[in-house]
Order: structure tokens, then sequence, then C-alpha cells
């Protein structure tokens, strides 16, 4: 049997320990950027996108077949849609428990006057998209099925839901990362307002 060396059995409890303090530390780093965001003012949803004040991507998405309203098909969504209303293009999908918390939100955006709401079921099947809407209610005008993630990852999603506003010349004019609540929903709309009376930002 091979003697333990002394210095290595001392350095097993301090590398534990390590282990255990590193993830604290990197929590506590995070929080207090946190924090100290929310005490500046800044809203910690809206992460800066280089594509504010630029073209929204090209795309073109199918619908989500047998999705209908009133006897009526739910089309799907393409760039060229986008152009001559501000439009909200809202991503999300089945499987994401944040966009179900969510939702109600967007029944209630879909009721104010004006407003032209857009989905896009990201990485998403026909068949999941479809039943979560049947089953939650269809606040969109146009549902675009994006099942590889590429129109996402065009438009520089980091994941869902995230909720694009689109200027009347097609040029993205404002991004909210994460969900959108009772707190911020009067400051979107807001937003999605402005967005038809102030010109487009400067590229």
């Amino acid at each position: 049997m091979s003697p333990i060396d002394p210095a290595t059995h001392r350095a097993e409890p301090a590398r534990r320990s390590l282990l255990v303090i590193l993830p604290l530390v990197t929590f506590a780093v995070l929080a207090a950027i946190f924090f100290l965001r929310l005490r500046s003012g800044a809203d910690p949803a809206a992460i800066p996108s280089a594509l504010i004040g630029k073209p929204a991507p090209e795309f073109v998405l199918p619908g989500l077949p047998g999705l209908a309203t009133n006897g009526a098909s739910i089309p799907g969504v393409s760039r060229a849609d986008l152009l001559g209303n501000v439009t909200v293009v809202n991503f999300w999908a089945s499987w994401c428990a944040p966009c179900q918390v969510e939702h109600p939100q967007l029944m209630r955006l879909a009721r104010e006057p004006g407003v032209h709401l857009v989905g896009i079921a990201y990485k998403d099947t026909p068949e999941n998209g479809r039943r979560f809407l049947t089953r939650n209610g269809i606040p969109f005008q146009a549902v675009g099925l994006d099942m590889e993630g590429r129109t996402g990852i065009d438009f520089g999603v980091y994941g869902v839901p995230e909720t694009f506003i689109i200027g009347p010349d097609g040029t993205i004019r404002d991004k909210l990362v994460g969900i959108l609540t009772p707190e911020s929903y009067a400051g979107v709309l807001d937003k999605i307002r402005a967005a038809g009376t102030a010109p487009a930002p400067s590229r």
C-alpha cells in the first residue's frame, strides 16, 4: 500500500472549499450587478441589441397547419408583413414555461386598438405550437413556424420569450427580453405607440 502524501491530504479540503465558494461568489457578483441596474433605473430586461435602429432581417415562415380562429386560417409571416404598420413580433414556444406566464399579457395586448401582433414559434413543432395556442388563446394575427431557429438567430434571439417592436418602415425600434408583465405592460405599450410617430433611429 502506497503511503499518503501529507501535502495532498491537506490540499483536498481546501479544494472542496474552493468548489463551494466559487459559485457563491459568482452569484453574489451577478446579484450585485442586477441590484445596481435596478437602483440606476435601468430595465434589466432591456438588453441592448445590435439590430436596434437597423432593418429587420429577411425571412419567410410558414404558418401552423390547422391553426384557425373564427373559421379563418391564421397565416404565416414574412418580413414583408412587417411593413406599413408598427408590428410587435413575439418569439415564443410551447415548451417555454415563461411563455405560458406571459401569454395573458399578449392576449391583453392583442385587444389594444391599432396593435399589430405576430408570433414566431421558436424551435417548436406544428402540433405542439397549435395545441398551445388553441388551449391558451390566439393573440396573433399571423404565426410563423421557425422550427430550426434560423430566424431567431437572425434576430439575435437569446431565448424565449423575446419581443421586438418594428416600425412601419421595417426598422427594429426596440426589444424586450423576457416576460411581458403587468408591471412592464404600460411602458411597452407606450413604446409601441411611439414607434408609429417617431422617425426611425439613424443607423
